[in-house]
């Protein structure tokens, strides 16, 4: 059941990654394209990073069970954890940003420094609770995994992660590419 699956996967990412490569194509023509108005930002053309993000969680998933010999009977329960994992991250890493730019509008806008010193706390709680978050998802993992499985799965993280940012990386230079220059 898992390789047709597995099979589906690598088929996206092999299209994605072949959208991601390719330009922006031009509109058809008939089509009236309608002018932009100063109050709508421009939809850049391509894949966006966050698309890919989506994506490549989905291919790392299944990518899991393949490079770490995980069974059938145990993929399901280290799916959901993985999973978890993944969505602590990305939820954290939201917290964060959103932090760091209320922070710099409070910089930038010569903000109270009691807010900023607020802001400051709510930011270092915010990865200690992160950090915090992520351990506990390690550990439920690590309770579906062996030893060896464990090891295998900080190194298969780590490579899933610089492919990632290369795939993302390519697709922020082809959007860019691909943007009518003014």
């Amino acid at each position: 059941m898992m390789k047709p699956l597995m099979k589906l996967v690598v088929v996206l990412a092999v299209v994605l990654a072949g959208l991601v490569s390719v330009e922006a194509k031009p509109q058809r023509q008939g089509r009236r394209q309608a002018a932009p108005d100063a109050s709508t930002p421009a939809e850049p053309p391509g894949v966006a990073p966050a698309e890919i993000q989506r994506l490549f969680d989905a291919y790392a998933l299944v990518q899991a069970q393949e490079q770490l010999n995980i069974s059938d009977e145990k993929y399901s329960q280290f799916l959901a954890r993985f999973k978890a994992l993944q969505d602590i991250r990305r939820k954290s890493l939201q917290e964060h940003t959103r932090i760091v730019l209320e922070l710099n509008r409070l910089v930038n806008t010569q903000g109270d420094e009691s807010q900023m010193k607020d802001r400051i706390k709510a930011l270092e709680d915010a990865d200690t609770r992160s950090r915090t978050d992520i351990q506990k998802a390690y550990e439920a993992i690590d309770q579906v995994l062996d030893v060896r499985q464990q090891a295998k799965f900080r190194v298969f993280e780590e490579l899933m992660e610089r492919r990632k940012l290369e795939l993302v990386t390519r697709a922020r230079q082809a959007n860019r590419a691909a943007r009518p220059q003014p």
